[in-house]
């Protein structure tokens, strides 16, 4: 085995070459019919980012929070986020937009779009019009039972996110595009009676993929309604997000673009996913993988008798591994022996994580983040930081 010698300095950039632009840009925005001078940073930590607005009032997403309201986990919320900017890029290239958080789509509107469709009689039990009747997720009119009518009419849409996308023009910037994500449920749980316990129902992903690009349609519709929009370029990607329990994220699976006020294109197909590595899903479908990752924490369990668990998350994009995030929770008893697993993994990392893909391991304790790993693909030397 290699023996690697680590910095232990807190580093606060990982070191590489960032594009440069010509200086910070002043550009003018117009924010709810006034006009602010705002900053686009000359730099990108990498060309994989977009830049964003930097202004004395920034300017967050007018539905903010919700995300954290409507889907079930961490994971399948930073990957709803992550991913959508992934397929952003399709469209709207990093070295010509820049990114900002929606503001077309409100809470309100949000809101009254995740709703059932309503009957005359529910309309009016809830003091609405038929003009408020804009819900996505089917009727429920209450014929049969509660099992029967939560199996033919599943809550399919969870949540729907906004990301804008801004050009530059001479010294001002204007919405150059639009990119919506629509999460939708791959499990439907609801309750026979008040406060009585939770039922669950798997729907199947072919489900899914009728029902989103369905209401994808009736979305794209509503944007183009809406003057603020009006002919700018839109996609919109469908995301299947996972159970309550799931500690691997779900997927975007696919997306259509509409450029010019033309109407949604064909759909294209996302081939993406993350395994558990301590899985036998993932053994049958990339047992190589599982492999090194088995050895390394083997070796992991072999000299710390303190361990208490690991997790491998992999991520892969056409059926190719390309970030591997490992979680290590382990039991320390002072800063040395958080030193000393840190070099170890960091070495365990270094021997046995193939050289094409992404390794980040997060090292944990009762007390929170301790150490982090972090090894690029094709890089020679790991960045390691100890909290």
């Amino acid at each position: 085995m290699k023996k690697w010698l680590i910095p232990l300095l807190a580093v606060t950039l990982l070191t590489g070459c960032l594009p440069a632009f010509e200086g910070n840009n002043e550009v003018v925005q117009e924010k709810e019919e006034l006009e602010e001078t705002s900053i686009i940073p000359s730099y990108q930590i990498s060309d994989s980012y977009y830049r964003s607005i930097v202004s004395s009032d920034p300017i967050t997403s007018k539905t903010r929070g919700m995300v954290v309201s409507n889907l079930y986990s961490k994971y399948d919320i930073d990957e709803f986020e992550k991913g959508l900017l992934r397929v952003a890029k399709e469209n709207f290239s990093p070295d010509e937009y820049v990114f900002q958080e929606g503001q077309v789509l409100d809470r309100d509107t949000v809101s009254s779009w995740l709703n059932r469709k309503y009957t005359e009689e529910q309309l009016a039990e809830r003091k609405l019009s038929e003009k408020d009747n804009v819900g996505l997720n089917p009727l429920n009119d209450g014929e049969g039972s509660v099992e029967e009518q939560n199996t033919k009419n599943p809550i399919y849409l969870a949540h729907i996110l906004e990301h804008d996308y801004l050009v530059k023009s001479e010294n001002t910037v204007k919405l150059g595009g639009i990119v919506i994500g629509l999460a939708l449920n791959s499990v439907h749980y609801y309750q026979k009676e008040k406060y009585g316990a939770t039922f669950e129902m798997d729907i199947p992903h072919e489900k899914l993929v009728e029902e989103g690009k369905k209401m994808a349609q009736e979305v794209y519709a509503r944007l183009r309604a809406m003057e603020e929009v009006g002919d700018i370029p839109i996609t919109i990607a469908l995301f299947e997000q996972k159970g309550r329990n799931t500690i691997a994220p779900g997927t975007f699976f696919a997306y259509s673009h509409a450029s010019n006020g033309s109407s949604l294109g064909d759909w294209k197909n996302i081939d993406e996913k993350y395994l558990i590595l301590n899985t036998s899903e993932a053994e049958q479908q990339h047992p190589k993988d599982v492999a090194f990752f088995m050895r390394f924490k083997d070796d992991i369990e072999k000299y710390f008798p303190n361990y208490n668990g690991i997790i491998g998350r992999a991520f892969y994009k056409n059926d190719q591994l390309i970030n591997l995030t490992i979680d290590i929770t382990i039991q320390f008893f002072g800063e040395t022996e958080v030193i000393g697993f840190t070099q170890w993994a960091t070495s365990l990392v270094m021997d046995h994580m193939p050289d094409y893909i992404n390794v980040d391991v997060n090292i944990s304790s009762v007390n929170g983040a301790e150490a982090l790993i972090v090894k690029k693909a094709g890089e020679k030397e790991p960045y390691v930081h100890i909290y």
